[in-house]
């Protein structure tokens, strides 16, 4: 994560409060003495327009509440409004109130809207995210949590590089517990508001054989010895100092006389239990927090929400109130009855059912199962053409896809037809760093003079080739005037790299070697699978146990999938260079494409859902890691994208998907059986779904030419082949150097060398010498203090 921005400490609170003092924010102002705060009779009216829930949660001010707030139904106006309400009628200073929010743009929006509510507003509420309002107090109390106020937010970086050297201080090998894994494991404990004490065996025991507690409290120490923090410590250090010093909390308790949280349904353990804290100032049934949620809409399982925090709200305040908001202001009736009905099937749910208030009933709910993922293309693009003729603009389009692999098939489709597109929440498909990595390696396949793919994959997966020695192997690329891959091949024969260097560069030369001999006969979906996993690809993403790191591995599958279609290396290299050549991305009007996830919040005109299969949408990796939890939190994810839909939601299915060059059927997705049939139209393309029987026909594929040019028919090439053919069968001997650069076809230049035999001669490395033998540009020289070595001709000077 980057570094976090939290707000400046308040020069008033950069102190612990001492039992029984006042707090300084809470002495009045020169505005509030004079009456400034009293209700302004010239003031809008903020209640008019509320419809009869809203107005009751935003009147009902005393003990604690629970608004149940569906998709669409106006909660940041509820919450904005009840804000206001407190401070119009004087039941507490703006400095009195708590907001939290989950994201720093909802704080600013609710801000604006409060300026707009409260005539000559003196101050504002307490407002932020739960981890800004965490630093905020943690610098007022500082020095009782072994900091001072001054201290720093480490980002992501900077924790990962403290991680290594704790590991290399413990004698931990780093490649076998990586730091990510470590770094992602403490930030789940934190979550869970874990201090090192707390970590049980078990879960102790799941890092370096026994070592994860340990590593943890030695983490923490030195965090207080470098004066930071990381963002975990944002929340679980506020809970340690309410914990251990009760004055501290007691002086909190009576500053916030009135607390409300915004998303509740995404809180963790920790924000749980921070939260619980600040709220204990008052007999649970008599506190004034009022929280909002929609526990049909938690869908962050996977980064540590608890969906349970919201479902316990009433055993954690008893008598507490629920005030449920049904009335959506968004979508049709249609849509709402399909997306309450999957609902209904989760058993772990409050419950409420949603009624439009749009006053139309509406298009009904699409579903089309098409042949395979490259019709659904092809059919979502003719239809928002058909939208786009009809004068919807694109902005009010969107593609809401699982998992970002599926976006490839969508860009690829939009840029044959010249449509303008957007990604959000990450970049293109063959933009993202995994995707450019594995087409760098098939580019240097297919074109050995490529120095810019080499470039970028040269130690990618690390390979210990430092800046240094990259260096050296262009100063000889460019001295001898041969690609960079040339310049290795003479390099690893002679001694200006140490033996380390030499013999790993040499493993990488022979594996391009053997890959471009398996490039004449092997698919191209067969070859890139085969280079991610002998280049050690594969096994760097599999030890990265981050979230993105199974995102990453998802994505090169569907690279896989996508050179399916295509029966020569040259011709998938010249698809992807047209695509990449396209650049919309400042298109003022364009279809909007993101993952369920990324879209909650937001709202468009026509939604359009594909992959409704089983195994991806549903997830089988949710399911296989959370069982029915996991199951429930996919079919909210489901109410949560047909919900974006104003006006028509279309969903689709794929009745076949290609995978590892094999067609596979795909089973339609149990969410489709739990669509009410009187909200849904089924779509006659040959579907199985709602009776209709399977057709459709086969996909047009692409020709490309051959990707290899004449240089792989060179007498060079053939005899290379032919030796590596003999070695596979059993007998000859390894493939030669020689063999290697004729069959590269790089022309190193047989000219006359510039140097005779006993020419004196001086190396910037190994110092003055004396040349003993010459082979084309390379030389043997006898030095005065190295000895004899071989070494190129461009990194000698005459002496």
């Amino acid at each position: 994560m980057p570094a976090q921005s939290v707000p400046a400490p308040d020069a008033a609170m950069e102190r612990p409060f001492m039992p029984g003092e006042a707090h300084p924010l809470d002495r009045p102002t020169a505005g509030a003495i004079t009456g400034q705060f009293k209700r302004n009779t010239q003031a809008p009216d903020y209640l008019e327009g509320l419809n009869e829930e809203q107005r009751d949660a935003v009147l009902t001010i005393d003990g604690p509440l629970l608004v149940l707030a569906g998709a669409g139904t106006g909660k940041t106006r509820v919450l904005t409004t009840r804000i206001a309400h407190i401070i119009n009628t004087n039941r507490a200073w703006p400095s009195q109130i708590l907001s939290v929010t989950f994201t720093n743009k909802a704080a600013r929006e609710m801000k604006e809207r409060i300026e707009k509510l409260v005539p000559r507003l003196d101050g504002m509420p307490w407002m932020g995210t739960f981890h800004s309002i965490g630093a905020r107090i943690l610098r007022a109390n500082a020095g009782l949590v072994d900091l001072t106020s001054s201290f720093t937010i480490l980002d992501t970086d900077d924790q990962i590089r403290l991680i290594k050297q704790l590991l290399d201080a413990a004698d931990i090998d780093e490649k076998r517990w990586p730091a990510k894994l470590f770094a992602s494991m403490m930030d789940g404990w934190k979550n869970k508001g874990l201090l090192p004490k707390d970590v049980s065996p078990a879960d102790s025991g799941s890092y370096a054989n026994g070592h994860g507690s340990k590593l943890y409290a030695a983490y923490q120490a030195r965090l207080k010895a470098l004066n930071a923090a990381d963002f975990g410590d944002l929340l679980l250090e506020c809970i340690r100092l309410f914990k251990e010093h009760p004055d501290v909390l007691a002086e909190y308790h009576r500053k916030f006389k009135y607390m409300l949280v915004d998303e509740y349904q995404d809180s963790n353990v920790a924000q749980y239990l921070w939260l619980r804290l600040l709220a204990q100032g008052k007999p649970a049934s008599e506190a004034n927090i009022c929280v909002v949620g929609d526990d049909d809409q938690s869908i962050y399982g996977w980064r540590g929400a608890e969906v349970d925090n919201i479902l316990r709200f009433e055993k954690d305040f008893p008598g507490a109130k629920v005030i449920k908001l049904e009335r959506n202001y968004r979508s049709t009736s249609n849509i709402l009855k399909a997306a309450s009905n999957i609902i209904a099937f989760n058993e772990n749910r409050l419950g409420k059912t949603l009624q439009t208030d749009v006053g139309e009933t509406g298009e009904l709910v699409s579903v089309t199962q098409v042949w395979d993922s490259e019709e659904e293309a092809r059919t979502v693009g003719e239809q928002i053409e058909q939208y786009q003729r009809a004068g919807e603009p694109l902005n009010s389009i969107a593609i809401l896809v699982r998992a970002s692999f599926q976006m490839r098939e969508f860009e690829e489709r939009f840029i044959t037809l010249g449509l303008n597109y957007r990604v959000i929440g990450g970049p293109r498909f063959y933009e993202r760093k995994e995707i450019r990595d594995a087409i760098a390696y098939l580019r240097l396949v297919a074109q050995p003079a490529d120095d810019l793919a080499l470039d970028r994959i040269i130690n990618v997966p690390k390979r210990g080739i430092g800046d240094s020695t990259v260096q050296i192997l262009h100063s000889a690329a460019r001295a001898a005037n041969v690609p960079l891959l040339s310049a290795i091949r003479m390099l690893v024969e002679t001694e200006e790299l140490k033996p380390k260097q030499r013999t790993t560069l040499l493993n990488l030369v022979s594996q391009f070697d053997d890959w471009a001999f398996h490039a004449q006969t092997m698919k191209p979906f067969e070859l890139v699978e085969r280079i991610l996993e002998e280049s050690g690809y594969t096994d760097m993403l599999s030890a990265d146990k981050s979230v993105e790191s199974e995102g990453r591995k998802e994505n090169l599958k569907e690279l896989s999938r996508a050179m399916g279609d295509f029966d020569t290396l040259g011709g998938f290299l010249e698809h992807i260079s047209l695509v990449m050549d396209r650049d919309n991305t400042d298109a003022a009007d364009a279809v909007t494409i993101m993952t369920l996830h990324g879209s909650k919040g937001l709202e468009f005109n026509t939604v359009f859902l594909p992959g409704w299969e089983e195994g991806t949408f549903p997830s089988q990796r949710s399911m296989d890691e959370s069982g029915r939890a996991g199951l429930e939190e996919e079919r909210r994810l489901a109410y949560v994208g047909i919900t974006r839909g104003r006006k028509r939601v279309r969903i689709s299915a794929a009745q076949n998907r290609r995978i590892h060059g094999l067609w596979q059927s795909a089973m339609p997705s149990r969410f489709l059986d739990e669509l009410p049939a009187d909200a849904v139209e089924v779509t006659d393309t040959g579907s199985s779904y709602g009776g209709y029987g399977y057709g459709g026909g086969a996909s047009s594929r692409f020709n490309k030419a051959d990707p290899f040019e004449s240089v792989y028919e060179t007498p060079g090439w053939q005899r290379a082949r032919a030796q590596q053919a003999t070695r596979k069968s059993g007998g000859g001997g390894p493939m030669t150097i020689e063999g290697d650069l004729v069959a590269r076809s790089v022309d190193l230049g047989n000219d006359r060398s510039a140097f005779a035999s006993g020419e004196r001669v001086f190396h910037l490395k190994f110092g003055n010498g004396t040349v003993t033998n010459i082979e084309g540009n390379k030389l043997t020289i006898d030095f005065e203090k190295a000895g004899q070595k071989k070494v190129i001709e461009s990194f000698v000077k005459k002496a």
